[in-house]
This record gives C-alpha cells, sequence and structure tokens, in this order.
C-alpha cells in the first residue's frame, strides 16, 4: 500500500466468489457550490440544476439493478440519493461516516476569503494533504479512516450485490484512490468529481476494476461539468 493511504480494501475473496458491483456518486450542485462557500459538514440545499443532475442520474440508472443506497447523513447527499431512487423501492440508509470533511472554521466562508486569510493552510489542501490541518477541522487521514472502515463493512454486509453510495468530493476521492492505489497527497489529481458524477468499480474474486471514474455522460446539457 502506497505511503499516505489509509486502511486496506476488504478480500471479498475469502468470502465470495460473486461479484460485488459499487456505484459512489456525488451530490448535485448545492446553493454553496455556485456561491463559492465551503460547507463541509455545514449543508446548503441542492439548486436547480443540481436537482436536475440527479434526476439525469436516476433516468441513466433506471434499469440497472441497485439493492441497497448508503447515503452521506448531510442533507444534499440525502436529497441526491432520493432523486436517483426516484420511485423505485429502494432502501436508503444515512451514513455519517460518509459525510464531507470536517472543514473546522471554513465552513460558511468562501474559498477566497480562506486562501486570503490561511494561505499556508489552503495551499495544503489541494498540494499536500497530508499536511492539512485547520481548528475544528479534521484530517485527510481521518476521513479515509472512517469511510474506508464504512465501506468495508458495507462490501462484507452486502456481499454478491449492487451498491450506491452517494457522498462527497473528498470521500469520493479517498474511495476512488483506495481502488487506484493512489498516494493521499495525488487525490486531486484528475479526473474532477463534477456534482452527480458517477464511479462504478465491480469487484470479483477479490479484485477490484474500475469500470467508470468520474463519470458525466448522463448530463443532458454541456456546460455543466464546469460547476
Amino acid at each position: 500500500m502506497h505511503k499516505g493511504l489509509v486502511n486496506r480494501l476488504i478480500n471479498l475473496k475469502e468470502y465470495t466468489e460473486d461479484k460485488t458491483t459499487l456505484y459512489i456518486v456525488r451530490h448535485g450542485q448545492t446553493e454553496w457550490n455556485i456561491q463559492h462557500k465551503i460547507q463541509g459538514h455545514q449543508d446548503s440545499p441542492l439548486t436547480e440544476k443540481g436537482i436536475q443532475q440527479a434526476q439525469w442520474l436516476s433516468e441513466a440508472l433506471e434499469d440497472t439493478k441497485i439493492d441497497i443506497i448508503y447515503s452521506s447523513s448531510s442533507h444534499r447527499a440525502v436529497r441526491t440519493a432520493e432523486l436517483i431512487r426516484h420511485t423505485r423501492n429502494i432502501e436508503i440508509k444515512e451514513s455519517d461516516a460518509f459525510k464531507e470533511i470536517n472543514m473546522g472554521v471554513w465552513e460558511g466562508r468562501t474559498q477566497e476569503e480562506v486562501q486570503d486569510s490561511d494561505p499556508e493552510a489552503w495551499d495544503y489542501f489541494w498540494n499536500d494533504p497530508e499536511k492539512f490541518q485547520i481548528m475544528g477541522g479534521e484530517t485527510f487521514r481521518a476521513v479515509s479512516e472512517r469511510s474506508v472502515n464504512e465501506l468495508n463493512r458495507i462490501l462484507y454486509e452486502h456481499q454478491g450485490k449492487s451498491i450506491l453510495i452517494v457522498t462527497h468530493s473528498v470521500v469520493v476521492k479517498l474511495l476512488m484512490a483506495l481502488f487506484e492505489n493512489r498516494p493521499m497527497n495525488n487525490i486531486w489529481n484528475l479526473p474532477y468529481i463534477h456534482p452527480a458524477c458517477l464511479c462504478k468499480v465491480e469487484l470479483l474474486n477479490g479484485v477490484p476494476e474500475i469500470i467508470l471514474h468520474a463519470d458525466i455522460s448522463h448530463y443532458q446539457e454541456e456546460g455543466l461539468e464546469l460547476t
């Protein structure tokens, strides 16, 4: 395992030879996204565009088997999960473990304000995540620990099933880094995690295969990928 990645993916080969399919989705665009405000554990509602993004994904997955949906307990993620589920009879389970990184004293402030007032920590956030730490906030390692532990629990509990997780950009990046063996300090490398983008990972005989990574082919209008 590369330095910087926390925990390991559960070895499903020890338990089942059935294929497990995992879908990982970021929530749709929110009001604070377009205002460039930092959300973290705070929240803001989906915009009309964010609702549309989730609805497009719902349409794209309409004929896809989904056995269970897990969502971050933040409302923006739960609402996205509900829109993706639409009228299908699929249980949604909320999990604090999939909440966005806690951004402490930065939450509710604009990116520009934070960049001006705390340039060193801002630089660490994007360019050296291992060193990132702010008052009242979480480290990337702490987020990795809680989200990967929850992922492993879910994969064990739902072996051979099709699972959809709705979460946030940092958590998407950290979970996908696990499948890629990507060092934590490189998690912001492309692909960009757009609102309501879709990742798909298949796990067979204990080996993960990334099928989709930050896919937005379900977008039905141009230009939305820039938000």
